[in-house]
């Protein structure tokens, strides 16, 4: 018996004692329970980080928070756009099936832009920004360009059919800005002022001056935000940015002591009254829709703002029509999507060594942050009312499509990490002559099975 005790592993061998019994196995004392105090957080942290740094974890916050945005936000758009179809005489569904349609359609671009090859991005930047300015242009020659809620940037093409080009300016100005800054990157040249200016802050002016040309601020506002958010990621000093920034505060400034529209904006803010004339009477509803959703929400449908009292409700203010359906709990969730869907384009930016990479993904997000922050600072009352949409969520298919090739193009931008290539290629079925017709590549060891013998 002192033999076989000798002989196992892991117990400590002692006295036999009379009887035969066997001897006591000393063994580690378990912890306490619950631990030392805080080491479940800590734990929580540890592994929320370690997900975070997942090789696929961008390309699915990416994807995910998208789709997630443009379901939702086609839901909000036929819920908002009922009462205002039918007092323009249409069917209670003709918004939602427009939006449907383009959302089937950027779905298809973005799809192209995912798996499109890097190179082919970058030589799509040039003619994107040539038939941008061309269309662009088009806007101002009178029977062509139609002029909406003032603003003069719509092309016709007949019908319900309209175009506004200065939404696809915005994705020319990324893919050519970054494609300029790359090259120049590659020379090192991005050194000098004068490389790092020249010709990319004159070829935005000239896209901006075709903007204001029809009276469009807010888009200026968020080409100017892709502009900056460019220049950041180049490398451009602070003393830059305070001189280009005061010169476009004193732009700014003109321009609204000029134009007694954008001057009533201005003073909307903060109100909590309509005014004289309801010169704040959009301002105003779209803080008692918010009011009126509470924690929870009246439910989906249950909006009283959208029955006429709240303009452009499925477009400029459809975040106001969300939190009085959805509550705070659904403002919340569209504040969370986008942040999430930020703060991965961020990840993809800065974790990539080619520099076109990191200019495009800093743009794209620059892009969709700005636009979505002037557009709930609107509705909040902390910002004057720009008329820009809310990104993937608000109607209008020509906001929609080129968004959706964005999104299309931090897509791809994720999967060309080397580390989410591999563990991509990890999950691709491989078809072959076998005998079950699918094999999936593993790193677990083929283990022939020998036959059975039995009958």
């Amino acid at each position: 018996m002192r033999e076989r005790a000798g002989a196992r592993p892991g117990r400590t061998a002692g006295p036999v004692r009379r009887g035969g019994a066997a001897p006591k196995v000393s063994r580690a004392p378990r912890p306490a329970r619950g631990g030392a105090p805080g080491r479940g957080p800590r734990q929580l942290l540890a592994r929320a980080r370690r997900a975070w740094d997942r090789p696929l974890t961008a390309y699915y916050v990416i994807l995910g928070g998208s789709l997630l945005l443009i379901v939702l936000g086609l839901v909000m758009v036929y819920s908002a756009s009922q009462i205002k179809a039918l007092q323009s005489g249409l069917a209670p569904s003709y918004f939602f099936r427009k939006q449907l349609l383009a959302a089937a359609l950027g779905g298809v671009l973005m799809l192209l832009a995912a798996r499109m090859p890097i190179r082919l991005h970058r030589a799509l930047a040039y003619p994107l920004l040539a038939g941008s300015v061309f269309l662009m242009c088009l806007v101002q020659v009178p029977g062509i360009g139609v002029a909406v809620n003032g603003n003069r940037n719509w092309i016709s093409f007949g019908g319900p059919f309209m175009l506004q080009p200065s939404e696809f300016g915005k994705l020319a100005l990324v893919l050519w800005g970054a494609d300029l800054l790359a090259r120049k990157h590659e020379k090192r040249l991005l050194t000098q002022w004068k490389h790092l200016l020249v010709p990319l802050v004159p070829a935005a002016f000239m896209l901006l001056g075709l903007i204001m040309l029809g009276g469009d601020m807010g888009t200026a506002i968020i080409l100017t935000a892709i502009l900056f958010g460019v220049l950041w990621l180049a490398g451009a000093p602070t003393r830059l940015f305070v001189g280009v920034l005061s010169c476009a505060g004193l732009i700014a400034v003109l321009l609204i002591k000029t134009s007694a529209n954008r001057m009533s904006r201005l003073a909307c803010l903060g109100a909590t009254e309509p005014g004289e004339g309801d010169q704040c009477w959009q301002a105003v509803h779209g803080i008692y829709a918010l009011a009126n959703g509470g924690w929870f929400g009246s439910g989906l449908g249950a909006s009283m703002e959208k029955w006429g009292e709240l303009p452009e409700p499925h477009t400029d203010f459809i975040f106001a029509i969300t939190g009085e359906e959805l509550g705070l709990a659904g403002t919340l969730s569209v504040l969370a999507l986008f942040a999430a869907l930020g703060y991965a384009g961020i990840r993809v930016a800065g974790r990539t060594k080619d520099p076109f990479v990191r200019y495009a993904a800093g743009g794209v997000t620059t892009w969709i942050t700005a636009q979505a922050v002037v557009n709930i600072g609107a509705v909040l009352g902390l910002l004057p009312i720009a008329g820009v949409p809310l990104p993937l969520f608000s109607y209008g298919g020509s906001a929609l499509l080129p968004t959706m090739f964005a999104v299309g193009l931090l897509i791809a931008f994720a999967r060309a990490e080397p580390g989410a290539r591999a563990a991509l290629a990890m999950r691709q079925p491989v078809f072959g002559k076998k005998r079950a017709g699918l094999r999936w590549k593993t790193m677990r060891r083929r283990v022939k099975k020998s036959p059975s013998r039995e009958r």
